[in-house]
């Protein structure tokens, strides 16, 4: 979208308060905006692209524009957890070079990230927590996954949440953190950033937790999701 900051401020606001935006009112036209304005236009049987044109605009600041139909599934995933959804698939860049978007995260944060071997499940999990829940602070060193044991408040792994993990050892410093997206009796199925390189669910024993948080302005709304015990163990992340 080829709009001023301010104009796409005012459609991000327009569109949270009509339920179709989750993220930041920071006036860059990323991803999230762009499918909010389709799926507004897609609601109210206008031509389902990106652009918001002359149309698009009347229906949305009219007295006629309706509000997003809560979704009984869907309506108790967080918006850090839409975000991270979203975002799987991506993939750190094989060999010399780095994934831009995986950068591009670091840019948003004012984190001096160079190269995207550097292991980034913290970041992922931050840049989701920036759009979901961006008045909660972050961990001083985000990368460093046992700091986000410090985020938020204490909660139950519910779906949602962020699981913090030890890797090597329990009493060493390596870690893992990524976000719960279910369970089955042996293992949390977690969907994170740099697992196999890429944003994917992998399955993590439960008894390498070391702790589930919660952002603090958010009152907990997940539940625990059973799911098959499809697929190995994961047993290192980086």
């Amino acid at each position: 979208m080829q709009f001023s900051e301010d104009l796409v401020r005012t459609l991000q606001t327009r569109l949270s308060d009509l339920r179709f935006y989750t993220g930041l009112i920071d006036g860059k036209p990323g991803l999230l905006t762009q499918t909010a304005v389709i799926d507004f236009k897609v609601h109210h049987k206008l031509r389902a692209r990106a652009y918001p044109g002359p149309i698009t605009l009347k229906t949305m600041f009219s007295d006629s524009a309706s509000r997003k139909p809560n979704n009984p599934v869907l309506s108790t995933e967080p918006a850090w957890m839409t975000e991270a959804v979203r975002l799987k698939g991506i993939r750190e860049k094989a060999g010399p070079g780095s994934n831009p978007e995986i950068l591009e995260w670091a840019e948003d944060l004012d984190l001096h990230y160079p190269d995207d071997d550097i292991p980034w499940c913290g970041l992922f999990v931050a840049h989701c927590m920036r759009v979901g829940a961006p008045n909660d602070e972050r961990p001083q060193n985000i990368l460093g996954a046992r700091n986000w044991q410090r985020f938020g408040v204490q909660c139950e792994p519910v779906l949602g949440s962020i699981l913090v993990f030890w890797r090597g050892s329990r009493s060493g410093w390596q870690g893992h953190v990524g976000f719960y997206a279910g369970e089955d009796d042996k293992a949390y199925h977690v969907l994170g950033g740099n697992q196999s390189n890429a944003v994917t669910v992998a399955r993590i024993s439960k008894s390498r937790l070391l702790s589930a948080r919660w952002p603090a302005s958010v009152p907990v709304s997940g539940k625990p999701v059973r799911q098959s015990a499809n697929g190995s163990l994961s047993q290192n992340e980086a």
